[in-house]
């Protein structure tokens, strides 16, 4: 990882789900599961990852992409405040920069997005015993129900993203 590492929270669905999207991707050094806030009225714990990541391997409007197919990005359901739909940022500049870019993939695709652009004021992470969630279940019911179509989806459109590695990930 290079000295330009940056990390972001991201948050939108279970963040087992999450987890397993952004621990599959390269130039990813980092994920950390766990529950966020930001702001008023955003000021309550929401489920989400921490995410480090080198920018020159995996540029932030790929993740940006990435995060807002894998999870219900469109959808203002009713679990909103268990999972907030936002990227988090530590700065202004990044919030307005992140901003940017899911305005401008909502240009192009013609998605309505309810993902925001958030300040990140607190992170904490989750119960250990759930950490690497997917990687150590990968084949329990919620897994194969939940996590299995959100990693097919990244073969699917987003493979030049995927660590070599991660053999579950090919299959």
């Amino acid at each position: 990882m290079s000295e330009n590492a940056i990390s972001l929270g991201f948050g939108g669905g279970c963040h087992w789900c999450t987890e397993a999207v952004f621990q599959s991707l390269r130039g990813v050094s980092d994920v950390k599961q766990g529950f966020i806030l930001s702001d008023p009225p955003d000021d309550s714990w929401s489920e989400a990852v921490e995410v480090t990541f080198d920018p020159q391997e995996i540029p932030l409007e790929a993740l940006v992409s990435i995060h807002l197919a894998t999870h219900a990005s469109q959808a203002d359901h009713k679990m909103r405040g268990k999972y907030r739909s936002a990227i988090y940022s530590s700065d202004a500049e990044q919030r307005r920069d992140i901003e940017s870019k899911i305005y401008d993939l909502s240009r192009r695709t013609g998605g309505a997005f309810v993902t925001r652009a958030l300040m990140l004021r607190g992170f904490k992470r989750s119960d250990e015993r759930f950490h690497d969630y997917y990687r150590t279940n990968p084949d329990r019911p919620f897994c194969q129900t939940y996590i299995d179509p959100k990693l097919a989806k990244l073969r699917a459109g987003f493979a030049q993203y995927l660590e070599t590695s991660d053999t579950r990930t090919d299959a």
